[in-house]
This record gives C-alpha cells, sequence and structure tokens, in this order.
C-alpha cells in the first residue's frame, strides 16, 4: 500500500478545517498545514489533528505557497485539498481502496471535483483535477491565482471524487491578484486571461470580461474544454447585455471546436424555444440527452444532461398538446429532482389534462 501525505495551505478557514480534516483524517498518513497568516482560530482546530503546521509569508502568490506546502511532505505520494474540501463517506472507502492498489508507477492521479449540487444532493458541476501525485517526481504548481499543478509521466483517473463545500468566500481575492499583475504590466498566459475574465464577470464587469475572453481565444492556445467554456461565458455576457444575436453566435461557436455538448444542445434547445420553433427545440434538447451518454468530459455541467432537457421536453411537447409525452418526459426529470415544486406543478397538471 501506498503512503499518503496531506498537503494544505490555510488561512482563517475555522469555520471549515476541522470538517475537512475529519474526512481524511483516518485516510492519510500524514497531515501538512501550512498557514498564511490566520487570526481566528484555525491554527487551534489543526493542532487536533497534527503537529506539521509551518507558516508562510503570504506574497500574493497561491502557487508559491502550495510548492512550500509541498516541500513538506515525507510520504511516497502527496494529497491536495483547500479547506472547504471533504471526502464523503463513499469517497473515504474508494479513496482507501486506491491506496491499496495503485501501482507504484502511476505518478498523478486524477479525481472528480463535484463543485455543486442541488437540494436533492444531486451533482450539478464537476470537473476532474490532479490531487495525488508521486513525491519524488517534485511536481511544481504555477499560477498566482487560480493555480494548477503540472503533471506528466504515468497518469491514472480514478473514481474518487472530492466535494467542495464552501461556506463562504473572498470574493476579492482573485480579482485583486489579476488586478496587481495587470497593472505590474504581467503578461498572462491563456489560462490567465480566461480565470481574469471568469472573476471579472463575476464581479459584474462584462464589458472588460468580453474583451479578456476574446484575448483569451485569439491565443489559440486554449484547450478544447476551455476553448468551449469560454464561448458559453460570452453567450452569458451578451444574454446580460441583452444582445441575443451575440448570444446565439457564441452558443454556435463552440461546434468550432468539437460536437455539441450537452450544455450547448440545451442553449440551442431554448433559442428556438423562445422563438416558439418547436420542433427545433425538441430536437436539441433530445440531442442533449443523447451526447451527454457518449461523453466524458473533463468539465460538466450535469444539469443539461439530466434533468433540464427532460423538463423542457416537457414543456415542449405540452405546446404540441402531445400532454402523454409531456407527461412521460417530466415524469424523467422528477427522478432527478423528486421535491422539484415545478415538476410537481406539471405533474399535477398534467394528471388532469390527461384525465379530462
Amino acid at each position: 500500500m501506498i503512503t499518503v501525505s496531506l498537503c494544505m495551505i490555510v488561512k482563517n478557514e475555522e469555520a471549515v478545517i476541522g470538517r475537512c480534516l475529519e474526512s481524511v483524517n483516518k485516510i492519510v498518513d500524514e497531515i501538512n498545514i501550512v498557514d498564511t497568516g490566520s487570526t481566528d482560530r484555525t491554527k487551534e482546530i489543526v493542532a487536533e489533528y497534527t503537529e506539521r503546521i509551518f507558516h508562510f509569508t503570504w506574497i500574493e502568490d497561491f502557487a508559491a505557497a502550495r510548492n512550500f506546502a509541498f516541500q513538506q511532505a515525507t510520504t511516497d505520494y502527496i494529497l491536495c485539498l483547500d479547506a472547504d474540501d471533504v471526502f464523503l463517506e463513499q469517497d473515504q472507502e474508494a479513496f482507501l481502496k486506491l491506496k491499496n492498489m495503485l501501482d507504484s508507477n502511476i505518478d498523478a492521479v486524477s479525481m472528480n471535483y463535484n463543485l455543486a449540487f442541488d437540494q436533492e444532493n444531486n451533482v450539478m458541476s464537476s470537473l476532474r483535477r490532479y490531487r495525488l501525485v508521486k513525491r519524488e517526481k517534485e511536481f511544481k504548481w504555477i499560477g498566482a491565482a487560480h493555480e494548477y499543478l503540472e503533471v506528466y509521466g504515468n497518469l491514472y483517473h480514478s473514481d474518487v471524487a472530492v466535494s467542495h463545500m464552501p461556506l463562504s468566500h473572498d470574493s476579492e481575492r482573485n480579482l485583486r491578484i489579476y488586478e496587481n499583475l495587470a497593472s505590474s504590466g504581467k503578461e498572462f498566459s491563456p489560462r490567465d486571461l480566461f480565470y481574469y475574465a471568469n472573476e471579472l464577470v463575476d464581479h459584474g464587469k462584462i464589458e472588460k470580461a468580453i474583451e479578456y475572453y476574446l484575448r483569451f481565444l485569439k491565443t489559440k492556445q486554449g484547450w478544447v474544454e476551455g476553448n468551449i467554456r469560454a464561448c458559453n461565458k460570452l453567450a452569458d455576457c451578451y444574454n446580460r447585455l441583452g444582445l441575443k444575436e451575440q448570444e446565439l453566435t457564441w452558443v454556435l461557436h463552440t461546434l468550432k471546436y468539437s460536437l455539441p455538448r450537452a450544455e450547448t444542445c440545451c442553449r440551442l434547445g431554448f433559442s428556438f424555444l423562445e422563438k416558439n420553433e418547436i420542433p427545433s427545440a425538441i430536437y436539441w434538447y433530445k440531442q442533449a440527452l443523447e451526447n451527454a451518454k457518449e461523453q466524458d468530459l473533463a468539465f460538466q455541467n450535469h444539469s443539461c444532461a439530466t434533468w433540464l432537457p427532460n423538463l423542457q421536453l416537457a414543456v415542449c411537447y405540452d405546446r404540441l398538446g402531445k400532454h402523454q409525452l409531456a407527461f412521460e418526459y417530466n415524469e424523467k426529470a422528477l427522478e432527478y429532482r423528486p421535491h422539484d415544486s415545478r415538476m410537481l406543478a406539471n405533474k399535477e397538471y398534467f394528471s388532469k389534462v390527461l384525465k379530462s
């Protein structure tokens, strides 16, 4: 069995750090916590789980802090988490199985990162991230904000998942880092351009976000999923500006990079539904369900592959007066969200219509 060191950087995480460490305490062999300046009870809580607490002076650079944290590990492999991440019980078990079966020739292991959940605890969005890496490879983190771990060699995709469960977020932190870098004249990498644009959207700076998404795409150095997400983000930006034609243009632009993702299909379906072109809307919502079966993506909007197209198909068939089909698709949507008030209201409506 391999041995694993957890390496984390933290600051003022008293609300969540105990929950995180409790979820990994029995499945890792060493816990290393690097504190970057906490003024709350974070270090006191951490001390209940490990004596290996280190200090790093914050220099507005996440990669520098994470690389320092990795230097503290002493075991075969390093596991990276954030304070508001947790291993749910089933994933603790999956992680232990992974430790038992992992070939020591594997250099890095990716895991699902579940980013958002609905009220039924269904995963709404997720991506893959390399979480477990061989210590002797000395992999490095890159990027002052939205940093990434540069890995290579023998890679393995596991079925283990980490769940992101934040209680709060420093919404200004990453934007501040990027704006400081921009004002210093630093040349942004394509990745920086993309994530800076995301931060600008989150802060309502839509026109400037459009500028940086376009700059990202013009580099022609983005990864396929990043290009598609940038196009969808541009569509969202133009939607917020009330510019429908530009919105549709960027939805269609995703097809330049790959076959239509479920999210692209749902966006196209909605554009036809808004124009009451129901057969075309039905085609694209069905395509969303079909394409979701065939694609295993690095980033996934699970809503567009599960309940949403089914709900929208119920709407479409209702408009065509095909109430039995509408009822059936609404039932499929309810399988994913059995307590959704909209779907329950639909169920009552369709039942009355079909009886009459």
